[in-house]
């Protein structure tokens, strides 16, 4: 996403190539790969800030820490996605929403890059799972969140996922060839031997990011996204592009297969019907605490859950037409092999009216509506207490007798 930062570029494009081949030439492990994952790839988020770097380098044969960062129109792309961090944080206080947090009024604001408008629209049209965003400079893999709690400039802030945030951002680093292991640190001083750590950093911690793009995919939907910074010289010599892949080509399919880690299945109801947006709420039994980020299932009632080794209590709602299913499960991760089926039949509540039943999940957002009703808020279709379901799924039943009687009235006068 930042041009003068071609690494990534260069990687990506001969990932897509090494994939066909090697299917073609009936690799096994590629031919699971590309049989259990859709793969999506992008080179370039920003070509026009590449352009510049490269007429740079052409013209003076230099390259520049900062020639190519921005876009054609001088905006820089990682820090201009939506700050879904300040929604978050507050919702965390007042345990309201954990997920989804997109506005649809946020796509007018006149600020926000073309390219960046193109990204969100990609990612909330495809039910992704997991995303690596590429980047130069330094050789770390950052995971989130990227913006602190407190709005300290270097501060731990943890996502809900942080233990699985850790674990995929650690698959990255073990299977690159450097990242891990002792090495000099881009900026040649020990603030920043990140190899002690593993290989990875929080990305608060290491310095407090607004607009990013990694903690806008895990805040708007269901995909996990990590940071890859692959090397100090962020527009290498092209001779140098050989070794960057020897490097970095193990750890980007190792990354690839962490798309099956934890569980996955469909949600339906009792007669088979697909439920989307049904709400996958997920408590670490072993822990003995609750995941506070919820998953939602896709068009075909259809979800993934990235989780890591453990005891979890897995429950599926789908207010207000459908209730709620709970199974217990153990996630042992097999490397290299699909995730855990964990299939849900969600029980049709009774007694709904014909217009609640059309209403599905629109009705949701008549529970909480305020002064802007073209940005009401739908938490109660993604509550996170389950233990208090029965009592929030009456509340919103009265909820929607009032907004309708309102309704009724408004289009009277």
């Amino acid at each position: 996403m930042h041009g003068n930062e071609a690494v990534g570029r260069e990687l990506l494009l001969k990932l897509a190539d090494y994939l066909c081949d090697e299917y073609r030439n009936h690799n096994p492990q590629i031919h699971a790969l590309i049989h259990a994952t859709r793969i999506h790839i992008m080179p370039s988020m920003n070509p026009d800030g590449w352009e510049l770097a490269h007429e740079l380098y052409l013209k003076t044969g230099k390259r520049d820490w900062l020639t190519g960062r921005e876009n054609a129109n001088h905006i820089d792309l990682n820090r201009n996605f939506p700050d879904l961090d300040r929604i978050a944080y507050s919702n965390e206080l007042h345990h309201r929403r954990n997920n989804h947090l997109m506005k649809s009024s946020i796509m007018r604001n006149e600020k926000m890059a073309v390219e960046t408008k193109m990204v969100i629209s990609w990612i909330m049209d495809i039910p992704f799972v997991l995303s690596a965003n590429l980047h130069g400079g330094d050789l770390v893999a950052n995971y989130p969140f990227d913006e602190s709690r407190s709005g300290a400039t270097e501060e731990y802030s943890g996502s809900p996922d942080d233990s699985t945030f850790r674990a995929l951002a650690e698959s990255y680093a073990m299977a690159h060839k450097l990242m891990s292991v002792p090495h000099k640190p881009c900026d040649m001083t020990s603030d920043d031997e990140f190899y002690k750590q593993g290989g990875i950093t929080n990305g608060a911690a290491w310095y407090s990011v607004k607009g990013g793009m990694q903690d806008f995919n895990y805040l708007s939907s269901n995909c996990f996204e990590v940071t890859l910074e692959l090397g100090c010289d962020k527009f290498p010599d092209q001779s140098e592009l050989p070794r960057y892949w020897g490097d970095n080509k193990d750890a980007l399919l190792t990354y690839m297969w962490q798309t099956h880690i934890g569980i996955k299945g469909v949600v339906t109801s009792e007669q088979g019907q697909p439920i989307p947006n049904a709400v996958i709420h997920v408590k670490n039994i072993t822990l003995d605490k609750d995941i506070k980020h919820d998953v939602t299932s896709a068009h075909g009632g259809d979800y993934w859950r990235l989780l890591t080794d453990g005891h979890y209590k897995v429950t599926a709602c789908a207010p207000p037409k459908y209730g709620c299913a709970s199974v217990e499960v153990t996630v042992n991760n097999v490397p290299f092999t699909e995730a855990k089926r964990v299939d849900f039949k969600l029980p049709l509540l009774p007694n709904l009216t014909d217009q609640e039943e059309e209403l599905d999940i629109n009705a949701n957002k008549a529970g909480l509506i305020g002064d802007n009703k073209e940005e009401a808020s739908d938490d109660a279709g993604h509550l996170t207490d389950n233990s208090k379901y029965i009592e929030e799924l009456a509340v919103l039943k009265r909820n929607l007798d009032r907004y309708w009687q309102e309704v009724d009235t408004t289009n009277d006068n």
